[in-house]
């Protein structure tokens, strides 16, 4: 199998708040990079689903002095039967951070 990742993924599990036109309950982060996310999710998503997503970055995490909110859009590029529900890959197209 070809590897077509590009930045290094960091294995956090994280809550994840979805907003727009998809709604995906109970949804964790299972790795995260520059680019992308990978999410564990018990809702159904299509493939091409644009997604809207808040996750809460530990300060601990970032080295920083205190938590950061990572705000941002993509779309769901490929969905993986897992143990409990599923796992979606979103590529992130838009981002910005919002100190907590």
């Amino acid at each position: 199998m070809r590897e077509n990742r590009q930045a290094r993924r960091f294995p956090l599990q994280l809550p994840v708040a979805v907003t727009g036109r998809t709604t995906l309950d109970r949804t964790t982060t299972e790795n995260i990079s520059a680019g992308g996310v990978l999410l564990s999710v018990e809702s159904e998503v299509e493939v091409g689903a644009r997604v809207a997503l808040s996750i809460r970055m530990p300060a601990e995490v970032l080295g920083a002095p205190q938590d950061v909110l990572l705000n941002c859009s993509g779309r769901v590029v490929r969905r993986s039967p897992a143990d409990r529900g599923s796992t979606v890959a979103v590529v992130i197209d838009e981002y910005d951070f919002e100190r907590c």
